[in-house]
């Protein structure tokens, strides 16, 4: 199965992190969160938004990103600033999937340090970005469709009726 790490730098809102947790949970990847965050780990929104998928997700705290990124591969920072889009490259396993603060992004010094890995989602120029969770989600499931959703449940089923 592919494992990609998703790093959150200095995720902001409770909502979009449990979003994202729950989207970790259902796809085997690890969630890094770099400090400060701006919530408690037991804030009741984070926990709401991940529903009760917490206890399957691997979320791992960390004090600055060089400590996140440490003994990880590959990484891609995801950004509205990029020139290349996400589609463009091949995530490779075990690599992280990076991701900034909703207000503000990753910072544009890291950028220009990784300039050659950095992607963007394509979207209309009048649009400042994409909510966070969504974003993630996009780039997890781009990952997973190039190692052809390797581990993943490929067919759900009925819980009362059958396919005829």
């Amino acid at each position: 199965m592919a494992i990609f790490h998703v790093v959150l730098v200095e995720p902001e809102i409770p909502q979009n992190a449990g979003n994202i947790a729950r989207t970790c949970a259902a796809t085997g990847c690890i969630l890094h969160l770099v400090r400060p965050l701006g919530f408690e780990i037991s804030d009741k929104y984070l926990k709401r938004a991940g529903l009760d998928y917490w206890q399957y997700a691997d979320v791992r705290i960390h004090n600055s990103l060089e400590e996140a990124l440490n003994g990880i591969g590959e990484a891609y920072f995801f950004t509205t600033k990029a020139e290349k889009r996400y589609t463009d490259v091949r995530f490779g396993d075990g690599c992280a999937l990076v991701f900034g603060k909703e207000t503000a992004g990753l910072p544009e010094e890291l950028l220009v340090k990784h300039r050659e890995r950095c992607v963007r989602i394509p979207m209309l120029g009048d649009i400042r970005s994409l909510n966070l969770s969504n974003s993630v989600a996009i780039a997890v499931y781009e990952g997973f469709r190039q190692h052809r959703f390797e581990g993943l449940q490929g067919a759900g089923s009925l819980h009362r009726l059958k396919w005829e």
